[in-house]
C-alpha cells in the first residue's frame, strides 16, 4: 500500500472514525484503524464492538494512489501524526508488509502496523428498506431528547433513547425516572414496517457531532439487534439495547388545573440564579409558587442562606400552585426548547410538570416535582 494524500482531508477521516476507537478495549487489534486503499479511495474502519464508524474518502484529487492494500495502523499514533505535521501532503507506504512508514519533505515515522487478517469481520451491508430523515430534524431530535436518559446502568434500557416508527411518525422518547422528553416528528413517507428500539444515548449524541450540518438525509438501516446509520460517505452502526422500553403514554396528564406562559431564558436564569445557594448542585432543589400573576422561585440551605426571586406571568385561569423541583432537570428541559415561549401546566402538587412550546405540540419535557416536606 502506497500513498500520498491531503493532510486536511485525511486528518478529517482519522478525527471522524477515531471517535469509535477505546482505551479500554480488551482486543488490542480494535485499538487500530484500518486503512483500505483501492483505485477508488480510502476507506477508514474503527470499532470498538458498541460502534463501528467508517468513512470513504474518494481519490478525486485529494491523494496519488500508487499500490492498493491494506494495513491497521495503531489509532492513537497516526492521529496524533497527522494532526501534527505541517505539511499540505502526507505519504503513507507500508513495508514489507507490516512497517508503515509515514513521511512528508523533512518528517520521517516507522510504525508497526497489524495485519488486516487479525481485524475483526464487520458486517455494515445496508437494509433493502432504509428509512429517510432529514439531518436537521434527527440532530434536534436527539439534541432535544438524549439529556434526559439515564447514566445508571443497572436499567440499561433507560440509557437509551427509544424510537417507534409506525407509518409516517416517528416517536422518540428518553427517561432516567425522574423527568422525561417526548418528540414527535412526521416523516416524509410511510414506512412498510413498524419499529420500536432502543439506541443508547451516548451512541447518538457521538454520531450527531461528527455529522456536518448539510440538508442531506440521513438514511436509517434497521436490523434485529443494530442500526446503521448512512451520511454521505459515512457509516456509523451501533448496537441496540436489548429490553422492553417502559410505557411513558401513561405518564403524561391529559388535563391540568393551571397553565402558565413564560419566556425560557427568563425562567431559566432565574432558577439559575435561585440553584446558587443550594448546596448539593445535582440535587438542588426549588421552589416555584404564584400568586396573581406573579411567579416566585425560590431557594434555601440551612448552612448557606436563602433567595427568591420573582417574575410576570400569564396564567389561563386564578388557580395558583407552589410546587417543588430539581433545577438541574427543570433548566435541561427549558434549554431543549428552540423557541422564545413555553407554556407549563400543573396537574397538582405532586404530579408531573409538563412543558411545551406555544403552539408547538411536537415536543414535550415532563419533570417530576419533589416533595419538601
Amino acid at each position: 500500500m502506497k500513498l500520498k494524500i491531503k493532510k486536511e482531508i485525511l486528518a478529517e477521516g482519522l478525527n471522524k472514525v477515531s471517535k469509535a476507537l477505546s482505551s479500554k478495549n480488551l482486543v488490542p487489534v480494535l485499538a487500530g484503524i484500518k486503512f483500505d486503499l483501492t483505485k477508488d479511495g480510502l476507506t477508514l474502519t474503527a470499532s470498538d464492538n458498541d460502534i463501528t464508524i467508517q468513512t470513504f474518502i474518494p481519490a478525486l484529487g485529494n491523494m496519488d494512489i500508487e499500490t492498493e492494500g491494506s494495513i491497521i495502523i495503531q489509532g492513537k499514533y497516526v492521529l496524533d501524526i497527522v494532526r501534527k505535521l505541517p505539511d499540505e501532503f502526507i505519504n503513507i507506504e507500508v513495508i514489507d508488509d507490516l512497517k508503515i512508514l509515514i513521511y512528508t519533505e523533512n518528517s520521517e515515522f516507522n510504525l508497526n502496523g497489524i495485519n488486516k487478517s487479525e481485524y475483526p469481520a464487520i458486517n455494515l451491508d445496508l437494509s433493502k428498506k432504509p428509512v429517510y430523515i432529514s439531518n436537521e430534524i434527527f440532530k434536534a431530535i436527539v439534541n432535544e431528547t438524549a439529556f434526559a436518559s439515564s447514566t445508571d446502568e443497572s436499567r440499561p434500557v433507560l440509557t437509551g433513547i427509544n424510537f417507534k416508527i409506525n407509518g409516517a411518525q416517528l416517536e422518540c422518547n428518553s427517561t432516567d425516572s425522574y423527568r422525561l422528553a417526548r418528540k414527535i416528528v412526521t416523516l416524509n413517507q410511510e414506512v412498510e414496517e413498524s419499529y420500536n428500539i432502543v439506541i443508547p444515548s451516548k451512541n447518538l449524541v457521538e454520531f450527531i457531532r461528527i455529522i456536518d450540518d448539510s440538508e442531506e438525509n440521513i438514511e436509517l438501516h434497521i436490523f434485529n439487534n443494530k442500526i446503521l446509520f448512512k451520511y454521505q460517505n459515512l457509516l456509523f452502526q451501533s448496537r441496540l439495547i436489548n429490553g422492553t422500553y417502559p410505557n411513558t403514554a401513561n405518564l403524561l396528564p391529559t388535563e391540568s388545573f393551571l397553565k402558565i406562559t413564560v419566556g425560557i431564558s427568563d425562567l431559566y436564569s432565574v432558577i439559575d440564579r435561585a440553584s446558587i445557594l443550594t448546596s448539593d448542585k445535582e440535587k438542588n432543589v426549588v421552589t416555584l409558587e404564584t400568586k396573581e400573576n406573579l411567579l416566585y422561585i425560590k431557594s434555601s440551605s440551612a448552612e448557606i442562606g436563602r433567595v427568591e426571586e420573582k417574575m410576570s406571568v400569564v396564567k389561563d385561569n386564578d388557580e395558583n400552585i407552589k410546587i417543588s423541583f430539581v433545577a438541574k432537570y427543570m433548566m435541561e428541559a427549558l434549554r431543549s426548547f428552540p423557541q422564545n415561549e413555553v407554556e407549563i401546566s400543573f396537574v397538582g402538587e405532586i404530579k408531573p410538570i409538563i412543558l411545551k412550546s406555544v403552539g408547538d405540540d411536537s415536543l414535550t419535557q415532563l419533570v417530576l416535582p419533589i416533595r419538601t416536606y
